[in-house]
């Protein structure tokens, strides 16, 4: 399952028109405005396709000036990048002890030619 923060942009004077299209459609849900003609909304998918369907969907509703994800959530992508750090056991020892200290961490890169 997919899950996207959209906002969505429309002209302060056609605000209330676009908020009843997107509460009677059932592509997003709506969450919030502001007075400046923006919205907030989220979508739901089985998969990126979906979402974007409903993205195009709502960029294409009557006096919507834009509509950009702000914000995607995928589960199917969250459990991957979980397993992947659990079947790597390539991980020092120190990241997991509790009495580690942040000030004995060594750090190899280079901070603007301070090393």
């Amino acid at each position: 399952m997919n899950i996207s923060g959209i906002l969505v942009q429309t002209r302060p004077e056609n605000l209330d028109r676009v908020i009843e299209q997107i509460k009677a459609n059932n592509c997003c849900e709506y969450h919030q405005h502001d007075e400046k003609g923006r919205i907030i909304v989220t979508i739901e998918g089985e998969g990126v396709d979906e979402e974007l369907q409903k993205l195009n969907k709502l960029k294409a509703f009557d006096k919507v000036v834009a509509a950009d994800m702000m914000y995607a959530y995928s589960e199917d992508e969250l459990e991957e990048a979980r397993e992947k750090l659990d079947a790597n056991n390539d991980l020092p020892g120190w990241l997991n002890d509790p009495n580690a200290k942040a000030g004995d961490i060594r750090y190899n890169g280079d901070l603007k030619g301070k090393y």
